[in-house]
């Protein structure tokens, strides 16, 4: 008996690592997609914005809750890699790929969708836009988009055709679904006019001082390292217009073009 055989998996285990290897790695991914976007990169909230208590609210326990959760992400990242792994003889039956893809959007969505039952309004521990006057209302179209939605997707990907590969049309729809999630997402909520700033290393406060004039804005808060600020443009301001006098990231703006300046010095 070869060794590759006495280490194989029995064909029930293999059938059953399969899908669950979808299952995980998409939940795992609906985690990350979450947890950048919306905790990172458009700062909606943090996993622990609706918690009133003033030591949650300090920004370095909420920073470390969201680097606790991404943590967890990754353990069920690893233990659905370590299926696909187990189930890799699989991969040459017929539909293999399809039923991975298919499960992989039913995991991504059903985190959304745990996410939003028991985060959002079971646990009230923070909701999708914890700046929006209407709160439920991105918390319900959040749910049905990127929950509802994808677990159909997935859904009617594993009920519809049964063997053959995935083919086109599925990773195509879910290609320009992010494509224009992605943009409209990152719109400034209406009537906020502060833009986070992340400026080149060795800007200093002059140099700050100097942008902001130049965009008729004024300075809100900074942090103690004086390289990220807090800047209120007014209503006619360009947050973009920043780019131009040193920024290296700017919030509620769509690429970070500062970086291709910094990446040049």
């Amino acid at each position: 008996m070869s060794s590759d055989t006495a280490h194989s998996p029995s064909p029930a285990r293999a059938a059953a690592g399969l899908p669950w290897a979808g299952y995980l790695l998409g939940f795992a991914l609906g985690g990350f997609f979450d947890g950048i976007l919306l905790h990172q990169v458009l700062q909606w909230h943090h996993l622990l914005s609706a918690v009133e208590s003033s030591a949650v609210q300090d920004i370095r326990v909420q920073i470390l809750a969201d680097g606790l959760f991404h943590a967890a992400m990754y353990v069920v990242a690893a233990v659905g890699l370590w299926l696909l792994w187990r189930s890799r003889h699989r991969f040459a039956e017929p539909g293999a790929d399809r039923l991975m893809f298919a499960n992989a959007l039913i995991g991504f969505g059903a985190w959304h969708i745990l996410d939003g039952v028991l985060s959002h309004w079971i646990l009230g521990i923070h909701r999708i836009r914890m700046d929006s006057p209407n709160p439920l209302l991105w918390d319900l179209l959040w749910f049905v988009v990127f929950g509802v939605a994808v677990v159909a997707a997935g859904w009617w990907l594993r009920r519809s055709g049964g063997g053959g590969s995935v083919g086109r049309t599925a990773p195509v729809a879910l290609t320009l679904a992010v494509l224009i999630a992605g943009p409209v997402a990152a719109l400034p909520p209406p009537g906020v006019t502060t833009v986070m700033v992340l400026f080149q290393p060795g800007t200093t406060a002059t140099d700050v001082f100097a942008a902001v004039a130049a965009v008729d804005g004024r300075t809100v808060w900074q942090d103690p390292s004086g390289q990220l600020w807090a800047i209120d443009l007014g209503e006619g301001g360009s947050a973009a217009a920043l780019y131009r006098h040193g920024a290296l990231l700017v919030s509620n703006t769509l690429l970070p073009t500062g970086c291709l300046d910094w990446f040049r010095t």
